[in-house]
């Protein structure tokens, strides 16, 4: 089956849809473009599927590159036969090729390589076909010390030895069995002797077992960072009754030879423990790498996915708007780093504050943010969530107790990512005159009005929404979150005379040189009026320009058009309505019971079809509409500033940092995030954690347990919480406040993750 064929039948749609979809994208095109504005194109393939279409065109391309590769190395051997040849061209998976390849790869010599140089292939051949014969007598034959073969037995090994390299490299066979064990194995962990106390994180599996093919991402990346550490020591079993199973494979082997695993003649006996050695030696070992694979390979596949619907929920997060912000960073030693932004983020003022220990300048402190607050007419502070969050949160209080005449609000954000994009080139470039501990308030400030538009700046690995992800394929994790950043951006699109260079080369066609070029042009000619100016930025070319324009935004420009999601390439479907109803564009923008009395029949052409021209009319409704939510913000409960003050049975607002397959981190403002387990999420039964929650939701949540030692929060989202599940107990002492973790999966995590590792 060609690639067209096979794709098309995974998305169950025409091969035509997806031939029209694969020229477009070998065109240049990019996911974004294509979904929006070529729906007729490709019969109204949507970013979803044509995400899918691009991820599989790339990866069988590559198998059928890599099997043109492997028959033109048979062929050059002679070895091509039409039945190989066939189930070459057959295989639609790499692992299969791979395994129909292994007999004619080239490697390194064998002991089945030195035997068949010793001339022991026909002492095998003959033991395989005649099973009258007697081992050791047939084995007489081909004694030969000047070959190295000293004696019967060195003779009857290299034999064996041949025959078990056969039996290994049995393409059917070896998927077979390994199916088998896939679906029957049994995955042990155990603690690495003498390693007690460096493996403590890892205590939940010093004695564990779990089918191989029901393990979850999250536990399978545990394991391997425990075996990658040397603290865990990893063993696969083909089932649980292990030796029956072993015995039960072996016998399989013998029956793909025709082995009479029963018969007393010699040389079936002599065949049958080849057979259990080829199993156990051979093909078990490779099938034990092969599975422990299968596994992190789901695992990291898994992970990225959860890592990439997090970064797409925080990046989509609702903006607070174009209003002039202070951005607090919290510190305590240090003092409070502070910035403010105009609406547009353009720093206005920076300084530091030292409210806390050891100066202690409370009082100064108010004064001094009262002082920038009404110099610069600053509507919203926005606090970082990190050291001393809550703490300089009760200083913003006391300053709106003391100053009610400033129309100010205060919210908490998340300053993952912060610190790395202070000391980051990028950041140097933009402020190369401010100091590094300042770029961060200038960043909280930013992504509280805008988190795409700032958070884009920043490696999508440094915001601290992934699990594990330090342990998956850093090249799969970077391409995959590098789509959701371009698909985010492109949903929202792009204001071009207020757009960071980061942010425009985000846009589709845009790449990071003509996305300077914009910024140039933009900084020595002034705002753009039009979007045909665009045409006038050097190497900005034609296919850029279809590929961006319709991503771009110009607001209060020449032509309302310009600030909307309709291509300019569709400015004549606009054209002919106006023609046909008499009205301005002006009059027609936003009228939208007029606009759905329109029949989009009516002014399709050849060019643009149903699709596009009901998009047309739907944009008309609300020009540059944004998909994001409305912003709101969480109100952390005061007098609950640090884990001691919690008590179990505490209902609190709190705000998603982190969602995983097991459940969702919570911060609650008390520097440390707790845990919704699964189980928690709702009254009802949560098959999938993102159908209930994602990053960046408000969320009430009821404390369950608390475990200030080790830094454990337990929380509960049941409307009707079990009192059993609320676990009382003294109150522990109160300890001195320690830095925040980044909201991402860690070893501080609460005992119902610890419980839900152990199922």
């Amino acid at each position: 089956m060609d690639v067209i064929q096979r794709i098309a039948q995974e998305l169950a749609v025409n091969p035509l849809q997806v031939t029209a979809a694969v020229a477009l994208l070998d065109e240049g095109a990019t996911v974004p473009f294509i979904a929006r504005y070529r729906k007729e194109v490709t019969g109204g393939l949507d970013d979803t599927q044509l995400r899918h279409l691009e991820e599989r065109l790339v990866y069988l391309r590559e198998l059928n590159a890599r099997r043109e590769t492997i028959l033109d190395s048979i062929r050059s051997q002679g070895k091509l036969s039409p039945e190989l040849e066939l189930a070459i061209i057959d295989a639609d998976t790499k692992t299969l090729l791979e395994d129909l390849y292994l007999p004619y790869k080239p490697k390194r010599r064998t002991k089945a390589q030195i035997a068949r140089e010793a001339g022991l292939e026909p002492l095998a051949d003959a033991l395989l076909e005649n099973r009258d014969l007697i081992p050791e007598q047939a084995a007489l034959a081909y004694i030969d010390a000047d070959k190295g073969v000293a004696d019967v037995a060195a003779a009857l090994d290299g034999a064996r030895q041949i025959i078990m390299e056969r039996i290994s490299e049995d393409a059917e066979l070896l998927n077979e069995l390994r199916e088998r064990v896939w679906n029957k194995g049994i995955l042990q962990a155990s603690l690495v002797s003498g390693k007690e106390a460096e493996a403590a994180k890892f205590k939940d599996y010093f004695e564990y077992s779990e089918a191989i093919n029901k393990i979850p991402s999250h536990r399978a990346l545990a394991l391997f960072r425990g075996r990658n550490e040397d603290l865990l020591s990893l063993s696969l079993k083909p089932a649980e009754q292990d030796q029956d199973e072993h015995q039960l494979c072996a016998q399989f082997v013998c029956q793909r030879l025709q082995i009479n695993s029963t018969s007393s003649k010699a040389a079936e006996i002599w065949l049958a423990e080849t057979a259990r050695f080829a199993w156990k030696i051979k093909l078990f070992t490779r099938i034990d790498m092969d599975l422990k694979l299968r596994l992190r390979e789901a695992a990291e596949l898994e992970a990225i996915r959860v890592f990439a619907s997090n970064l797409r929920d925080l990046l989509l997060a609702a903006p607070a708007g174009h209003k002039a912000t202070m951005g607090l960073d919290p510190g305590i030693r240090t003092g409070v780093k502070v910035a403010v932004v105009d609406a547009t983020g353009k720093v206005l003022a920076t300084d530091t504050v030292y409210p806390h220990q050891p100066k202690n300048q409370w009082d100064q402190s108010i004064a001094t943010l009262a002082k920038l607050i009404k110099q610069h007419q600053v509507s919203l502070i926005s606090i970082g969530n990190g050291t001393a969050s809550r703490e300089t949160d009760q200083l913003v209080a006391d300053l709106m107790k003391q100053h009610k005449d400033l129309p100010i609000q205060k919210i908490m954000v998340s300053e993952a990512g912060a610190s790395v994009y202070s000391a980051s080139e990028l950041a140097a470039k933009e402020f190369p005159n401010l100091d590094v501990s300042l770029r961060g308030a200038v960043s909280i400030a930013r992504r509280l009005q805008d988190p795409l538009a700032e958070l884009v700046k920043i490696d999508p690995k440094s915001i601290g929404v992934g699990q594990y992800q330090h342990d998956v394929n850093q090249v799969q994790l970077a391409r995959m979150l590098n789509t959701v950043v371009e698909d985010c951006v492109n949903a929202v699109g792009v204001d071009v005379n207020t757009a960071s260079v980061e942010l425009l080369k985000q846009v589709s066609g845009l790449s990071s040189s003509i996305s300077q070029n914009i910024v140039d042009f933009r900084d020595a000619n002034g705002p753009f009026a039009n979007r045909s100016q665009l045409k006038k930025v050097p190497r900005l070319g034609e296919k850029a320009f279809e590929q961006a324009a319709g991503f771009l935004r110009i607001m209060n420009g020449d032509n309302p058009l310009d600030a909307s999601s309709v291509h300019p390439e569709a400015y004549p479907v606009v054209n002919a309505i106006l023609e046909d109803t008499g009205k301005s564009i002006r009059d027609l923008i936003g009228q939208s019971s007029f606009l759905r009395g329109l029949n989009p029949a009516n002014y399709t052409n050849d060019n643009f079809g149903l699709p596009t021209v009901s998009d047309i009319l739907q944009e008309l409704e609300k020009p540059g509409r944004d998909p994001r939510p409305e912003f709101k913000s969480v109100q952390f409960k005061e007098g609950v500033e640090k884990i001691t003050d919690l008590e179990p049975g505490m209902t609190l607002e709190g705000v998603v940092t982190n969602v995983a397959n097991f459940g969702a981190f919570v911060d609650i403002g008390v520097h440390q995030d707790g845990l919704v387990h699964i189980s928690h999420l709702s009254d009802e039964f949560v098959k999938d954690p993102f159908s209930v929650v994602k990053t960046g939701e408000m969320v009430k949540v009821r404390v369950l347990e608390v475990d200030a030692e080790r830094k454990r929060i337990s929380l509960s989202m049941k409307k009707n919480v079990d009192s059993s599940d609320i676990v009382r107990s003294e109150k522990p002492q109160k300890t001195v406040n320690k830095p925040k973790p980044q909201p991402a999966l860690q070893n501080s995590m609460s005992n119902a993750f610890a419980k839900a590792l152990k199922k």
